[in-house]
């Protein structure tokens, strides 16, 4: 699919909560990424489209998608969390959805339904109470 360059991604570094003892206090290990979706020139109007309703809350109103990754120790790995779920959502984006093209039932398909309704019909009123004439 399409891969996103690393020029493109803007990367903040922020100190996570979480895990980590005393050294969670001191480094910043979470990681804030921005990838600017609408200016992006590795990427197709129709993905741009597909990849911004993908995004759903993760977008903001300018265009930019934003992840945020706090779920490792290290820096790299939460950097590079953070460019898998992007890439994820990039491959996701970039197949285009099939459409059912609406087809009408066949004249043998509509007689075979009600051959079976008229059954049923005929099943359903011979179990109801016998009557006064029964």
């Amino acid at each position: 699919m399409t891969a996103i360059p690393e020029t493109e991604l803007d990367f903040r570094f922020f100190r996570a909560g979480g895990p980590g003892g005393q050294n969670v206090n001191k480094v910043a290990t979470a990681v804030q990424m921005r990838f600017d979706v609408r200016n992006s020139p590795s990427l197709t109007d129709a993905v741009k489209a597909r990849l911004m309703k993908l995004a759903g809350s993760r977008l903001t109103l300018d265009g930019v998608i934003v992840i945020t990754a706090v779920r490792f120790r290290t820096q790299e790995r939460n950097r590079a969390d953070a460019v898998e779920r992007l890439q994820a959502m990039v491959d996701k984006a970039s197949v285009a959805p099939v459409y059912r093209v609406p087809t009408r039932p066949t004249r043998a398909s509509k007689e075979r339904r009600l051959e079976g309704k008229a059954k049923r019909s005929t099943i359903k009123s011979g179990r109801g109470k016998p009557g006064l004439s029964d």
